[in-house]
């Protein structure tokens, strides 16, 4: 979580971190800081406040060549002006900024305090300047200060360290939590997101975990946390400055929801194979043989990844007719799972970086599971540590409810799911079906677009409610639960998914006049069956929103939203874009912070 931002060149460093800053936010926004040496000194303006509010606190005679920024989201200590980033030691002369977890941090702050340091906040964050600083007595480096104190630390980082006696370079390390160094033209970069700094240059360098790096204006070096001397080869990342502009959208949400058939596409682009049937996914370095090896396959991923992944084994039973099935990767290695040599593992994750997926990856390939990513970031942790998978191509995500991502997830899996078939028992028939349906997704998707003042003002009619039901049968089941995360996050609203057929277990006490329902009913063989669940919701005096792709008895529903059909294994990909829509203009008319819900961030790094 959290966004870092660091510079050093010859251009004053202030609006520099201060736009980097702004658009890391949607990576945490409970607090903000910077600091710059400027006449000799470090100064360090920092706050619980948001970025902009930030701006309007530093003198606009601030100098400096160098420095480092940092967004936060908390961790360890409530969000205020103390325990905002950078922290400094005692004396002021190391300034540090940090994502991640200090996990002995409660014994590291103790033996400080025994020392006699008087600690000026509640992180765990602060206890590195104060260790780090100790380490500078006599001719240590840096670098060697660093890495003596890293040595001492267990958990996850993603750290910059600003020395004021010395402004003339940065020291930065990485192990769990993002670092990317941008490479200029006599002066460097670096952050948590290559969004902070690709307006400035798209030559990158991805640290790994275990490794540090020291930055002048001029040149970088790296190393491991034993000294040993690493090689890292910049790379050019594809994204934009303009990839990361709003466009005329009120929100970024509402720019990624508009963006979703021309992401899509991309998704789409050189894969589907209309002579064979089938999909070429290179990146998953598979051959058929190996694909028609598989017994099982078991999708891993967080939040909405994991939603989507329900949605990826149901395509992989329809179409490969072998076992698979979802799980929440932060559940997984807590478990001490059954690893199978047979069994693929697909890892999902939008970021690229979320933590608890990225320690289930792990704990597969310790086990010697075979496991690939699928994932949105070139370069990201877990693209490095699968070292084959899918890229997402769904382009730069900034708000933190992930629209276009999750949609172009359904839309890997399909690919996916497609070539297992293939492989198997799926006719060339109904592969062709599946290519076409596929190659048709996008134009489907500018129809649905066009329902926004249709949803909008069926949106505005609910969204005083206090309470909602999202109900979904088989291929709906997973639509309905990210439908109902959708609302969660972005309105505040409590909402609940349930499979239609357990409502009547339990959940459908609750109904009354004031529980609106919202049923998703795909245009599929158990059309009859949603239609009595929404039968039973009326029966209770249930307001009822239906969200299908086909003809359903008229005054069904309260409030419908028909949506274009497509071939019905594909229904989930197109049926949960409207709930994206539906949950935007709830959250609009209450007035709530479209792209920066409450207590949330985007990538979450830390367990």
């Amino acid at each position: 979580m959290c966004g870092i931002v660091g510079y050093i060149g010859p251009r004053a460093a202030v609006p520099i971190l201060l736009e980097g800053l702004r658009r890391l936010e949607y990576r945490g926004y409970d607090s903000a800081g910077l600091a710059v040496v400027a006449k000799g000194r470090l100064k360090v303006v920092k706050a619980a406040v948001r970025v902009d509010e930030l701006r309007d606190l530093v003198d606009d005679g601030l100098t400096g060549t160098a420095g480092i920024a940092h967004t936060r989201w908390a961790t360890h200590g409530e969000p205020n002006d103390a325990n905002a980033h950078p922290h400094t030691d005692t004396s002021g002369r190391i300034a540090v900024v940090h994502n991640g977890i200090i996990e002995n941090s409660e014994r590291l702050r103790a033996e400080l305090v025994a020392d006699g340091v008087a600690l000026a906040s509640e992180t765990d964050s602060e206890a590195l300047a104060h260790m780090i600083a100790a380490a500078l007595d006599g001719a240590v480096s840096l670098e060697d200060a660093v890495r003596k104190t890293l040595l001492r630390v267990d958990g996850a980082y993603g750290l910059v360290v600003f020395d004021s006696k010395n402004p003339d370079e940065l020291v930065v390390a990485r192990n769990g939590s993002p670092i990317v160094l941008g490479i200029g033209d006599g002066e460097m970069f670096v952050a948590s997101d290559v969004a902070a700094i690709v307006r400035h240059t798209q030559r990158v360098v991805y640290l790994d975990d275990g490794e540090l790096a020291t930055l002048t204006a001029s040149e970088f070096r790296t190393r491991t946390l034993k000294a040993e001397r690493t090689v890292k080869t910049p790379t050019t990342v594809e994204v934009i400055d303009e990839d990361y502009q709003l466009g005329g959208f009120d929100s970024y949400l509402l720019k990624e929801i508009n963006e979703q058939p021309d992401a899509v596409r991309r998704a789409l682009l050189g894969r589907l194979d209309e002579r064979f049937a089938t999909a070429h996914l290179g990146g998953l370095d598979l051959d058929p043989t190996e694909l028609r090896s598989f017994r099982r396959v078991k999708f891993l991923g967080c939040g909405s990844a994991y939603y989507a992944a329900q949605v990826g084994a149901n395509l992989v039973e329809e179409f490969a007719r072998i076992p698979a099935d979802a799980e929440a990767a932060s559940e997984f290695r807590y478990r001490n799972p059954v690893i199978e040599t047979d069994t693929l593992y697909v890892a999902v994750s939008q970021s690229g970086e979320t933590s608890d997926t990225l320690s289930a990856i792990r704990e597969l390939k310790r086990k010697g599971g075979r496991v690939i990513g699928i994932v949105n970031v070139t370069g990201s942790a877990i693209a490095r540590e699968c070292g084959r998978g899918m890229l997402l191509h769904a382009g730069p995500e900034v708000s933190v409810a992930s629209t276009k991502a999750v949609t172009n997830m359904g839309v890997s899996f399909a690919m996916l799911a497609l070539a297992l078939g293939r492989v198997r028992d799926l006719s060339v028939a109904n592969g062709k079906r599946i290519v076409d349906a596929l190659a048709k997704l996008p134009s489907l998707l500018m129809e649905i677009l066009k329902l926004d003042a249709e949803i909008a003002e069926i949106a505005g009619r609910y969204a005083d409610a206090e309470h909602m039901f999202y109900i979904g049968r088989v291929r709906a089941w997973p639509v309905a639960r990210e439908g109902a995360q959708k609302l969660k996050e972005i309105s505040y609203i409590h909402a609940e998914a349930y499979q239609a057929a357990e409502l009547k277990h339990g959940p459908l006490a609750l109904i009354d006049a004031t529980m609106p329902s919202v049923v998703i009913v795909p245009g599929d063989d158990l059309v009859t069956k949603n239609i009595g669940t929404v039968e039973q919701i009326k029966a209770r005096g249930g307001p009822v929103i239906v969200v299908t792709n086909t003809d359903l008895p008229e005054n069904l529903a309260d409030a419908v939203i028909r949506v274009p059909a497509c071939e019905p294994e594909l229904d989930p990909i197109l049926l949960g874009v409207p709930l994206q829509m539906f949950a935007y203009h709830v959250a609009r008319k209450l007035g709530r912070d479209l792209d920066k819900p409450r207590n949330l961030a985007k990538s979450v790094t830390v367990e």
